[in-house]
């Protein structure tokens, strides 16, 4: 991000799941005087906190964080990037409003590429039974017919869309009937080349990748320890998975449904979920790494010993002289 003394100055933490994200937030958040703005598409939504590793109070040390736990999963109208950009927005002005430093944290990289931007994010109205007589049609009919749908509306937004998307494809065809424009156009119009913000974006980023996939194995474990499977089977009898389509395809549910429906053993399921964990990690890694305002920090001492120490304590260190 270009430096711009008029613009509000903000940090940001990223990175892959498990990385050490929320650690380092929070210590830069009490060392900068700052408070945490959430970045997780997940951990907005109200009773999922193990599945999404929502950072509970001992972990916040005591830090106000912003847009966690917030919205009902079983609401049909959703939460979109737009509705993110929205509230970060608002969230952030407040702290800088109050003299704190606003700490982005979280490895939704579309959620904070957009903020970051600074579009103009027009956020259409939504109409959740059309979206769902979509959704209806494509398992009817096939999925290629709603996205022949699409294609006849928004021709753009159909090329850069997967026909198997079908929730994408039902959303851009929700959003020309809804709006009576394109969703390409409205992307386009959402585009500026330069951020409102004065961002300083830290990345954390393990050379040896080994260490990155043994603190997700880590991590799982102790989601399981902390009643993931409880928290799978209570989620799955509100019928949330069925009504927030975001939460359906989220790592750390569906993998133990098999074990729900007494189709696979527990064992089975908690390794499915360790490896689409990890192959999450590797997109997020793929995203980030795609983005020229990321200052990526080497983490892999973060294991444990002095090293770890002195390599946290000089990322410290090194914002204190930008946000003196």
């Amino acid at each position: 991000m270009n430096n711009n003394i008029t613009k509000p100055r903000i940090l940001a933490v990223v990175g892959s799941t498990a990385s050490g994200k929320t650690s380092l937030a929070v210590e830069l958040a009490k060392q900068l005087d700052g408070e945490i703005v959430s970045c997780d598409s997940m951990q907005i939504y109200r009773g999922m906190n193990i599945g999404t590793a929502t950072p509970d109070e001992a972990e916040r040390q005591g830090i106000p964080h912003h847009l966690m736990d917030f919205v009902d999963p079983t609401d049909p109208a959703g939460y979109s990037c737009a509705d993110y950009v929205r509230d970060a927005r608002a969230a952030v002005s407040d702290i800088l409003a109050r003299g704190k430093l606003p700490v982005l944290c979280g490895g939704t990289g579309l959620y904070l590429d957009a903020f970051l931007r600074g579009g103009s994010f027009e956020v259409t109205d939504s109409d959740p039974n059309l979206r769902a007589e979509l959704c209806a049609l494509a398992e009817r009919e096939g999925v290629e017919v709603l996205h022949a749908m699409l294609r006849e509306l928004d021709p753009e937004t159909a090329e850069a869309v997967h026909p198997n998307n079908v929730k994408r494809v039902a959303r851009a065809i929700e959003i020309c009937r809804t709006t009576g424009r394109k969703k390409s156009d409205l992307d386009r119009e959402s585009r500026e080349p330069e951020s409102p913000y004065d961002a300083t974006v830290i990345g954390l980023h393990y050379d040896h990748r080994q260490i990155l996939y043994d603190r997700i194995d880590r991590r799982v474990d102790i989601m399981m320890e902390q009643g993931l499977l409880e928290e799978t089977r209570r989620l799955r009898e509100m019928g949330v998975f069925e009504i927030c389509l975001t939460a359906a395809q989220a790592i750390g549910y569906k993998e133990l449904f098999p074990y729900l429906d007494g189709e696979a053993t527990l064992e089975s399921c908690v390794e499915v979920l360790k490896m689409a964990t990890r192959r999450y990690a590797k997109r997020q890694i793929t995203w980030f790494k795609a983005k020229p305002y990321v200052q990526w920090v080497t983490c892999d001492e973060s294991v444990g010993g002095e090293a770890a120490v002195k390599k946290f304590e000089d990322i410290v260190n090194n914002a204190k002289t930008l946000f003196p």
